[in-house]
């Protein structure tokens, strides 16, 4: 099966004629599909309320909370496609990883994967580990009908990061160190770290997600020959793992203008583009075949209104030639934008756009 294909299940028959998923399979659309990286989250204030005195990661793991959470957008912005409420370290805390997401720092790893020994800490992802994402995922198909539900992971490389480095980094020392000192130390763990992600994607996929996006928010720091030698065959393995469901794609990255043609060559069916690559760039470098997403500034969203009109045409306008263009961010929503910019923002690329 290919992302071309007719799914099977009554769910996936409601979202088909979606116009996110028509826009992923490069055909004609009523207009071009919007929605937002990072639309549920600290930027409303009903998503603030019900995370009250919840930890991030519990709140993930609380299906009916991880379903108000993923609608909230949905009904605030009339976005085109909702987005699984969960974090890029989900899969590594289900395996037993000891870490903890820390407000204003992020992941923290308590024992960084340094040797060929810690590999052994990374077992296999099982279902029966993330049953509270089958279930929430179940419950968010029945509540959104029609409107396709993007599944994600984080991808090898970023969480390799994450594990190696201990949390964020700058500059990424250790990581690169592993990379290019122990090449094979490095391999097995992004072997293993893709066939984690696999899993966690195919789970969301099983319970209903209609498409998925692999996240690879790091994976901007790296060269082309590098991310070809080193990174690129386990996202390749991720991507071939799912092919089989005929479910569409999404690769991005952050930073990743260099990449680009790599990150769809690594089998995405859409690639994500920053706001550093003009979206008619962005189709050169990546070639045909794929549909592109993106690719607005978040930080344009805190300008007034025209300069956000303005800017939201100048990318359709680079996107007037593509196969498929699905309007995006060129990252996630920052967390004091105002809410009412994003509605708006839907409005008028669904205006502007409407055939």
């Amino acid at each position: 099966m290919s992302a071309n294909d007719r799914p099977t299940g009554q769910q996936q028959t409601a979202t088909y004629d979606s116009a996110f998923l028509k826009a992923c399979r490069r055909e004609p659309v009523p207009h071009t599909p919007v929605w937002f990286m990072r639309q549920a989250g600290r930027s409303l204030p009903e998503y603030r309320k019900v995370r009250e005195g919840t930890a991030m990661l519990e709140s993930c793991m609380m299906p009916e909370l991880v379903t108000e959470i993923t609608l909230q957008p949905v009904r605030r912005h009339g976005v085109d496609a909702a987005i699984y409420f969960s974090d890029i370290v989900v899969p590594l805390k289900a395996i037993g990883i000891d870490l903890d997401i820390k407000p204003g720092v992020g992941p923290v790893v308590e024992k960084p994967v340094r040797t060929r020994a810690d590999l052994e800490r990374l077992r296999p992802l099982e279902p029966g580990d993330v049953t509270y994402v089958t279930e929430a995922v179940r419950m968010l198909v029945g509540e959104l009908g029609a409107t396709p539900l993007i599944g994600f992971a984080g991808a090898p490389f970023t969480l390799a990061s994450y594990l190696v480095e201990g949390g964020p980094s700058r500059n990424h020392e250790h990581t690169k160190a592993m990379m290019y000192g122990d090449p094979q130390l490095w391999a097995d763990l992004l072997d293993r770290l893709a066939g984690i992600t696999s899993a966690f994607l195919k789970v969301q996929i099983e319970a209903g997600a209609s498409a998925v996006q692999l996240f690879d928010s790091w994976v901007g720091a790296l060269a082309p020959a590098d991310y070809r030698r080193s990174v690129m065959p386990a996202s390749a393995k991720v991507f071939d793992a799912v092919s089989g469901y005929g479910v569409p794609r999404i690769h991005f990255g952050v930073g990743t203008g260099e990449l680009l043609g790599l990150m769809g060559e690594a089998g995405a069916d859409v690639v994500g583009v920053d706001w550093r690559v003009p979206l008619d760039e962005a189709v050169r470098r990546v070639g045909p075949g794929k549909a592109l997403q993106g690719n607005i500034d978040p930080a344009v969203l805190f300008a007034p209104r025209e300069a956000v009109e303005t800017k939201a045409r100048e990318v359709l306008d680079a996107a007037a030639g593509l196969e498929g263009h699905v309007f995006n961010l060129g990252h996630g929503v920052l967390p004091n934008t105002d809410p009412a910019a994003l509605t708006r923002l839907v409005e008028y690329v669904h205006e502007q756009t409407a055939r």
